[in-house]
C-alpha cells in the first residue's frame, strides 16, 4: 500500500509541474510590451498545403524591442507568412520585401496593458483550478486505498502532503502571475 500511495504523490508532483509548465507557455504568449518570437507561436503558415508552424519554416528574430524580423528558409514563403500574419488574430501590419516580412508592434495603449492584464489572470486562473482538479484526483485515490485496507495515518499523512505540494504549486502560480502583470505594465 505504501508503494500505491507513493505512486500517487509522485504522479501528483509530475501533474502539478505539466500545469505549472503550461501556464508559463500560456503567459510567453501574451504580449508584454517588447517584441518577442514566442508571439508567433500559434501562427501557422500553409506550407504546401499543410498548416506549419511559422518557427519550422523561418528564423524569427527580434531585432529591437518593437519589430520583429521573419526570414523563411525559402524565399517563396515570404508572401504565404505575410498571408499567414494578416490572417491571424494578432493584429499586426506585415510588411514584405525580397528577404523576409518585418513586423512593427506598436506601444500598448494603458487600455490595452489592462486587458492583456485581465488575460493573464485568466491564465492563471485556468492554472489554480488544474492544480485543484489534480489534487482532487489524487486524494480520491488515497481515499480508494483506505477502502481497500490501507493505514489511515498512511493516507492522513499523504493526503497532507498533497495539500503542501498543491499550496507550492499555487504560489508559483501566483508567482508567475505577478511577474508577467509588472512585465505587462512596464512601460
Amino acid at each position: 500500500m505504501d508503494e500505491e500511495i507513493q505512486f500517487y504523490l509522485d504522479e501528483l508532483a509530475e501533474s502539478m509541474s505539466k500545469a505549472l509548465a503550461h501556464v508559463n507557455v500560456e503567459m510567453s504568449r501574451i504580449r508584454a510590451g517588447r517584441a518577442s518570437p514566442a508571439m508567433l507561436d500559434g501562427l501557422r503558415v500553409d506550407y504546401y498545403g499543410t498548416p506549419t508552424p511559422v518557427s519550422q519554416i523561418a528564423n524569427i528574430t527580434a531585432p529591437d524591442a518593437r519589430s520583429l524580423l521573419i526570414k523563411p528558409w525559402e524565399k517563396n514563403m515570404v508572401s504565404e507568412v505575410a498571408k499567414a500574419i494578416k490572417n491571424s488574430d494578432l493584429g499586426l501590419n506585415p510588411v514584405s520585401d525580397a528577404d523576409g516580412v518585418r513586423l512593427n508592434i506598436p506601444a500598448m495603449t494603458e487600455e490595452r496593458r489592462r486587458d492583456l492584464v485581465k488575460q493573464a489572470k485568466n491564465e492563471s486562473e485556468a492554472g489554480k483550478v488544474r492544480v485543484r482538479g489534480i489534487r482532487k484526483d489524487v486524494n480520491e485515490s488515497l481515499r480508494k486505498l483506505l477502502k481497500e485496507g490501507a493505514s489511515e495515518d498512511a493516507v492522513k499523512s499523504a493526503e497532507e502532503k498533497v495539500q503542501k505540494t498543491t499550496d507550492n504549486y499555487i504560489a508559483e502560480v501566483e508567482k508567475t502571475l505577478s511577474r508577467k502583470e509588472s512585465e505587462i505594465m512596464t512601460i
